[in-house]
């Protein structure tokens, strides 16, 4: 079996013009034509994964792009580096005169309600969080649209084919920081297994996450912790392993390389296949977010001045979620194996197979 090398790029591709941290941004990023006809300024801020995490980050921002190229609009970008970066960074999008300001992930919801309750007149989309940061229900903001999604659908048909595929009998996972939009995958790959044992009279073990506790790497970076998190998930078994997190599947991909495992592993958002060609030769599936074509929808939302700031929730139903192919694997599968994928997916749509999320 091939295995990826080491050689995995961190910078930030040539054509995104982002900001440094902190600062206002003072780099306008133009549409793909370089021909400006709109004055619309879509605004992006991301978390401290960076806008080249080949996940949830770059899906968006390219949700944003799309949406200014169509418009024949400049939109601006700017970057986190840590968590003291997420207020300053979305009131120099304030300052900047922005028509619509999304705030990429879990970690900038309290950011985004303080500045959206301060500029109750600006939409904002804020994606993977409720904005209910005081738990009582409802959104602490009225002008936030929240962009959900229910990753534990998905999750659970990785977990059932990643089940399937094991020949150790040993899958695992790991997170970043221990949010709901991390353990929600999570949970759904766990109960995928499980549901598989049942269905098969089999004793797939999954570690790394036994339903309420499990492994993290305390955030997401693509760093030391990362690859030792992995390293560890390996060393008990496991041959079908799901990191959690933006970047730091990459810490999977190094520990594959030095063990010399025949471990697979399932990426997160985007299919990886994809957005990371150095993973190709590991990558079995993905759980995929369709988070680029919601984000621009909701930033057309508000060009066409037609913003609904009503929660969406991307289920398999409404295709905002699902899994990649079988990619390099798809000759390795059992053959029965898509068949099942097809009626459990039907099943979870059709509410017979019951699968829990934070979201339900």
């Amino acid at each position: 079996m091939r295995k990826a090398g080491l050689g995995l790029s961190l910078a930030v591709a040539a054509s995104l013009a982002l900001t440094s941290c902190g600062e206002a941004p003072d780099e306008t990023t133009s549409s793909d034509s370089g021909e400006t006809t709109s004055d619309f300024l879509p605004c992006i801020v991301s978390d401290a994964g960076g806008f080249d995490d080949k996940s949830f980050n770059q899906l968006s921002y390219e949700g944003v792009q799309q949406a200014a190229d169509e418009l024949g609009a400049d939109f601006k970008a700017v970057e986190s580096n840590s968590e003291s970066d997420y207020a300053p960074n979305m009131e120099s999008l304030v300052a900047e005169g922005c028509d619509v300001i999304v705030s990429v992930g879990f970690a900038l919801s309290a950011a985004t309600v303080e500045s959206a309750t301060a500029n109750p007149d600006l939409p904002y989309v804020l994606i993977d969080d409720q904005a209910d940061n005081d738990f009582d229900g409802t959104k602490d903001a009225d002008n936030i649209k929240p962009l959900l999604y229910d990753t534990a659908q998905a999750a659970f048909l990785a977990g059932y084919a990643a089940a399937d595929f094991s020949k150790t009998g040993t899958v695992g996972t790991y997170g970043g920081a221990e949010y709901p939009t991390v353990t929600i995958f999570m949970d759904g790959y766990y109960q995928g297994v499980q549901y598989y044992n049942e269905q098969k009279g089999a004793d797939v073990q999954v570690v790394g996450w036994d339903g309420s506790t499990g492994s993290f790497t305390g955030g997401f970076s693509a760093n030391q912790k990362a690859t030792n998190t992995a390293q560890q998930i390996l060393d008990q078994g496991a041959d079908v392993i799901l990191p959690v997190g933006g970047p730091i599947y990459q810490g999977a991909l190094t520990a594959i390389a030095d063990s010399g495992s025949d471990a697979v592993m399932i990426g997160t958002d985007a299919d990886l296949y994809e957005s990371d060609p150095n993973s190709q030769d590991v990558v079995f599936t993905s759980i995929l977010k369709n988070m680029k074509l919601s984000t621009y929808e909701a930033v057309m939302s508000v060009a066409d001045e037609d913003f609904d700031a009503e929660a969406y929730v991307g289920t398999l139903d409404n295709d905002g979620v699902g899994i990649a192919s079988f990619h390099d694997y798809e000759g390795e599968v059992s053959d029965s194996l898509q068949g099942e994928l097809d009626d459990i997916t039907a099943g979870i749509i059709d509410g017979s197979i019951p699968v829990t999320s934070y979201l339900n």
